[in-house]
């Protein structure tokens, strides 16, 4: 359990920093650094939902696509959000193609509904990780 509850400390720590960093005016500088801290959102978030899984389902996830198909069959996703999960899994896929700004700013152009949808899949925990 103790490594459960470390996952999603890191989790919500890391959800905080993407959204203090989407609240700063835009620039290429602050483009880049929200999809850095995109990337280590998602990791953050898949990782602590696997272990999730693993403790408290008994479900094995290797993958964040599996994970929150998983999750979506559990209840803690709608199919429209769940959806926007596997989206956002093959925008983070794509982040290491920033250096084409097209593919940045397209990434970066999403970021504010992928925080959304990370911010609502983070709530339905509160609950369950006291």
């Amino acid at each position: 359990m103790e490594r459960l509850r470390l996952k999603y400390e890191d989790a919500k720590r890391a959800l905080k920093t993407l959204e203090e960093i989407l609240r700063e005016p835009y620039s290429i500088i602050i483009r880049d650094a929200a999809i850095q801290r995109f990337e280590y959102t998602f990791e953050a978030i898949w990782k602590f939902l696997k272990e999730y899984l693993k403790e408290k389902e008994g479900i094995l996830c290797n993958s964040p696509k599996s994970s929150f198909r998983e999750i979506f069959s559990l209840g803690f996703l709608t199919e429209d959000a769940a959806a926007g999960f596997l989206e956002m899994t093959d925008r983070r896929n794509e982040t290491s193609h920033t250096y084409k700004e097209e593919v940045a700013d397209v990434i970066h152009g999403k970021l504010g509904d992928y925080l959304v949808l990370l911010q609502g899949l983070m709530r339905g925990f509160e609950g369950k990780m006291k």
